[in-house]
């Protein structure tokens, strides 16, 4: 499926939904989504994803959101979602791509290795002290953030 990305111009309801199913607070996501480039993924005129990067340092972009429609997930679209944010980071003369996950967020984590970013730390205790509400995910409680990196050449 060929995508196509262009700059998020007007969040929307669908947009909004989409970046809540990748990060449950909103107080976050207001935080960043001023501050960041956005992107929407569409094919055929139909939303099917959002990529937000922000930068976190003079060469270093962050994809602090990143978010599929569920009905098209495991068919390529965040692996294309994050190809084009390398592309992007590259074209802008970023040396450095990060993103964050849960400790629970397997297929997420299989993905970002897959696209050879590498874990660099863990931020312990992440879910438990930003969000108001305890996330369970694949039937385990989310308390740590994995931070990945791909250093870019």
């Amino acid at each position: 499926m060929n995508l196509n990305i262009e700059t998020l111009n007007k969040l929307t309801e669908q947009h909004y939904k989409l970046l809540l199913e990748a990060d449950p607070n909103e107080k976050l996501i207001s935080k960043y989504l001023n501050r960041s480039f956005c992107f929407e993924a569409t094919y055929n005129n139909e939303l099917l994803g959002v990529l937000i990067l922000l930068p976190t340092h003079p060469e270093t972009l962050e994809v602090v959101n990143i978010a599929v429609i569920s009905t098209q997930r495991n068919k390529g679209i965040g692996h294309q979602l994050l190809t084009f944010a390398e592309k992007y980071a590259r074209n802008n003369n970023y040396k450095c791509l990060e993103i964050g996950t849960g400790t629970t967020s397997f297929g997420q984590l299989y993905l970002y290795q897959k696209c050879d970013f590498r874990v660099v730390g863990v931020d312990q205790n992440f879910f438990t002290i930003h969000y108001d509400k305890e996330i369970t995910e694949n039937g385990l409680v989310l308390r740590d953030m994995i931070r990945l990196r791909k250093v870019l050449k």
